[in-house]
């Protein structure tokens, strides 16, 4: 019963999409959720109906749903608002089975590193030193698709290293795998006419440039010419329509910057439709605990992050301060990573791993001692402004690596315990302190509406 409504949920998104044009946005949003909420859905689809009419619904959300309906070309368009829809409304059927096997939803994302080698070295960052003997053979990206596909994992996320190395073997895994939809990182300077025109054709990718901010806090932890470039490279797909976003490594040093008015508007000029924000993490052998961003500006992020709410027409992510909207962590229950060696780790920070998919299927690995242990202990507190394993309980991750003692996956892993534990554990204390007066009653039962609880 379940699969037959999923089918006709997904017929009425096709339908609908297709029929969205400029000037008629909201009114054809506005009837389809009409539509979709006459079937009878699951409690968790209807409550992201909701949520989806309050983000899209909105006067900030309907000038976002016309800068993609304006901005986009018509194929991406469609796969685009498609997986938007699908993701809040339904489920592919292999989500059901795993369900019920389980007990527990599978994945939403697979994070995957195809590989690790990249064209730049940026400071403070884990991936280099590779080769390309290192990167994951295409039979095993395969296969992670194939088993992510059986459980219901519709997003693929693509990091490295730099995806755009391995253009020929990426674009075609894409070009196969049509009913999903694809995320690619990139530091933007290898994309070209050529790739843009691949990525038009494909339709079910969005790409998401790796900025610091403006060009001297760019170029100063990349290299001279990669701001310019990946400048050059937003004007590209702008011009074939391809979705794009921005990803910015939040550090102490620039944390005003790529909040700020200036660089968001250069942004929406661009014609960017994302902005990720991830603090930087003291993880690899290259990790820098002073590029953290303090609790205080952790802080100022989340009060910032409201006012671009309200007045940006972006749609942002701040991956620690959105954390109550998705029950904390999601490390292992939400997402996990696999690197360019098949190592399967709960996140793309947590450089640790029990299983490998070289040897093992991602079920057997998602169902071991390791990761049901990490999943039971989330939330690891009711206040869910400190979800992080790493650097908000670092007292969980040492417990972690020493009841199930995973081997570490890159040069430099243990540091984060052997050498950051003390300056991570007041990191965290200071966090708990000030996100303490922002987590009440009213704050708690807020989210527990979102969550269905």
């Amino acid at each position: 019963m379940k699969n037959l409504i999923n089918w006709l949920i997904r017929k009425k998104i096709e339908f609908w999409v297709r029929k969205i044009r400029e000037d008629n946005a909201e009114a054809i949003l506005t009837k389809m959720t009409r539509e979709m909420e006459k079937l009878p859905l699951e409690k968790k689809a209807k409550r992201n109906l909701e949520n989806l009419k309050g983000v899209f619904l909105s006067p900030k959300g309907l000038a976002y749903l016309r800068r993609i309906v304006e901005g986009i070309n018509p194929l991406a368009k469609r796969k685009f608002l498609n997986f938007l829809l699908r993701i809040s409304a339904m489920r592919m059927p292999g989500f059901y089975q795993y369900q019920k096997k389980y007990h527990h939803d599978p994945l939403f994302t697979i994070l995957i590193s195809p590989t690790m080698r990249c064209n730049l070295k940026c400071e403070g960052c884990y991936a280099n030193k590779y080769k390309r003997e290192d990167d994951l053979p295409v039979k095993f990206f395969e296969k992670i698709i194939t088993q992510g596909k059986k459980m219901g994992v519709i997003l693929y996320t693509i990091l490295g290293g730099e995806p755009f190395l391995l253009w020929p073997e990426l674009q075609q895994i894409i070009k196969k795998h049509q009913d999903v939809y694809f995320q690619i990182f990139t530091n933007g300077t290898i994309i070209n006419e050529e790739i843009a025109e691949d990525l038009e054709k494909l339709g079910n990718a969005v790409v998401e440039f790796s900025l610091e901010g403006f060009i001297d806090a760019t170029n100063s932890r990349r290299q001279k010419g990669v701001f310019e470039k990946v400048m050059t490279a937003m004007d590209i797909l702008k011009k074939h329509g391809v979705p794009f976003g921005c990803s910015c490594c939040v550090t102490s040093r620039n944390v005003k910057e790529v909040m700020s008015d200036e660089f968001l508007d250069l942004l929406l000029k661009k014609g960017a439709l994302i902005v990720w924000y991830f603090l930087y993490m003291p993880v690899g052998g290259a990790a820098e605990p002073k590029l953290m961003p303090t609790p205080e500006q952790r802080e100022w992020m989340k009060n910032r992050g409201a006012e671009i709410r309200k007045t940006k027409a972006i749609f942002i992510i701040d991956f620690w301060n959105d954390a109550p909207y998705v029950r904390g962590c999601i490390a292992g229950r939400l997402f996990i990573h696999i690197n360019s060696n098949g190592d399967i780790e709960p996140c793309i920070f947590f450089h640790f791993a029990t299983h490998n998919i070289k040897k093992t299927s991602l079920e057997e690995a998602l169902e071991s001692e390791f990761f049901k242990d990490l999943r039971s202990r989330q939330p690891y507190s009711e206040n869910l402004y400190t979800p992080c394993t790493i650097i908000d309980h670092p007292e969980v991750l040492d417990d972690l690596l020493k009841k199930h003692k995973p081997y570490p996956t890159h040069e430099g892993a243990e540091d984060v315990i052997n050498k950051f534990f003390p300056c991570l554990t007041l990191y965290s204390q200071k966090v708990k302190e000030i996100y303490q007066r922002h987590w009440g009653k009213e704050v708690e039962e807020k989210f527990r509406k979102i969550h269905g609880k």
